[in-house]
């Protein structure tokens, strides 16, 4: 099975009727993890809406969902996620067509891997505009939303990255930890408003770009395999289960936690990756 199959040829391995009808809004929408959690929730029978830069990837992604989910309203929003005015009307516009907004997923990052020594100040802020403000953006956003309807659930994708460090991943691990605290922070803040905060720390995913990564010789798969207790990478699909259960009400205790789905990755601190 490909890694291009394993993100659209998603299927929920559990199910949640209380999320048909509902509206959820995922943020780097156009392919990867972002892709396979916006299937899997239209597959469920929500109302998404896709946000992404990619017009390409927003249009292929649509047509995708729109074909295998015929009876879901598909939205697109090219938007960056840390355009203040851009967020806050992608999302009214999204609230007012479906009748409410119930969930939000943060997925939207990049990566900007580079020695630190070398890792340029541009470089650094871009990292620190898409993945720690374009979360805080978009989550405050749909907070306003969600705590004057007194309901909703934000699932914040951030990274194994997030509780570990790296070495040559400063900019990388430095807003995924952002996002950790972020994600507590507004989860205490917004718990009597009706709002839950959630994350999910993955590690290693097998997705395109990490294919390219391979094909690159950028990244040894086989060394990240040895590296990860269960063996195997994760798959977009676990992502999205796990995504589908913290937005849904079978989780209504669970807030202000992020789980990490590393494969033990995190748990095993003696592992060597060379």
């Amino acid at each position: 099975m490909t890694a291009q199959t394993r993100e659209t040829d998603v299927v929920a391995r559990a199910a949640y009727p209380d999320l048909r009808g509902r509206s959820g809004v995922i943020t780097g929408a156009g392919r990867g993890i972002g892709l396979a959690i916006a299937l899997s929730m239209a597959r469920s029978g929500m109302h998404v809406q896709l946000v992404d830069v990619d017009d390409s990837a927003l249009a292929e992604a649509q047509e995708l969902i729109t074909e295998l989910c015929p009876d879901v309203e598909v939205d697109v929003a090219r938007v960056s996620v840390s355009d203040v005015a851009g967020i806050a009307d992608a999302f009214g516009r999204f609230a007012s067509t479906t009748g409410s907004f119930d969930v939000l997923v943060n997925n939207a990052g990049i990566a900007a891997n580079a020695p630190s020594l070398d890792l340029g100040v541009d470089q650094w802020r871009r990292a620190v505009d898409v993945n720690l403000t374009g979360t805080f953006v978009c989550a405050q956003a749909a907070g306003r939303l969600m705590v004057r309807q007194r309901r909703g659930t934000i699932v914040n994708i951030a990274s194994m990255f997030g509780v570990a460090a790296a070495a040559d991943r400063a900019a990388y691990c430095a807003t995924k930890a952002g996002v950790v605290a972020l994600t507590k922070v507004l989860a205490v803040e917004w718990a009597d408003r009706g709002v839950r905060v959630n994350g999910i720390g993955p590690g290693y995913i097998g997705t395109d770009l990490v294919a390219t990564l391979v094909a690159q010789s950028r990244l040894d798969i086989e060394a990240v395999r040895r590296r990860t207790p269960i063996g195997h990478l994760g798959a977009a699909e676990d992502v999205a289960n796990l995504a589908l259960f913290l937005a849904s009400d079978v989780s209504g205790n669970i807030t202000g936690q992020v789980v990490i789905s590393d494969g033990g990755w995190t748990a095993d601190g003696f592992g060597v990756c060379s």
